[in-house]
């Protein structure tokens, strides 16, 4: 099946390849197509997020699209980053950034750690099924089918808890990693690969999405 995969995302790329391409899935991406879609993520939810792209890139290359949106949710900080995460340190959107304000935000609270989870929600778009209408809304979430737009969707999540630290380890991953610690007391970005994806919330929310497309 040739799916367009919905982002520009370098490391998100490689990570869906890693995971989706031995079931079989021919990923395109934006930049292999020529196209260049630039959808306002307004949603409320990390499933919204991720059907508003989705439905946007499926609609305007006629192919089926996959969309995610994940981020960090941390306990002491109410939740945030969550939605938020890509662009918790404002523009222009950086990694480093990101995480000198995640680690200044903790030890405002006198705190070098906190009870935290990724979550991850994926949508695919375009699936030739009768089902019933639903339409998007910004606090749409997942489990979720229906049809936005004319498009028929599917929306799975995946979670991944774990906790956050003010001291960074590894140099694998991306976004978070470094500062994300396993239950095994690693910290993310010091795994393999292979481990990540067995793991982590985009992995489980990858198989529960093949199981329901079988």
């Amino acid at each position: 099946m040739r799916v367009v995969l919905a982002t520009n995302n370098q490391h998100k790329l490689l990570e869906f390849q890693q995971i989706l391409e031995p079931w079989g899935y021919q990923l395109t991406t934006p930049a292999e197509l020529k196209v260049d879609l630039d959808v306002d993520e307004v949603g409320e939810t990390f499933a919204s997020n991720a059907v508003l792209k989705a439905v946007a890139w499926s609609l305007r290359t006629g192919l089926p699209a996959l969309a995610d949106d994940s981020g960090l949710e941390v306990d002491a900080l109410n939740g945030e980053p969550g939605v938020h995460s890509a662009r918790y340190a404002g523009e222009p959107r950086s990694d480093a950034r990101n995480n000198a304000r995640l680690v200044s935000e903790l030890q405002a609270r006198g705190l070098t750690t906190s009870p935290a989870r990724y979550r991850c929600c994926i949508a695919f778009a375009g699936l030739a099924l009768d089902g019933t209408t639903a339409d998007w809304s910004p606090r749409l979430a997942a489990p979720f089918e229906g049809l936005v737009q004319g498009v028929r969707v599917a929306v799975v999540d995946g979670t991944f808890e774990g906790h956050v630290s003010t001291t960074a380890r590894g140099q694998g991953g991306f976004g978070y990693d470094p500062w994300f610690v396993v239950p095994d007391g690693r910290h993310l970005a010091e795994l393999s690969s292979d481990e990540k994806h067995r793991i982590s919330h985009r992995g489980h929310a990858l198989r529960r999405l093949q199981a329901r497309l079988q």
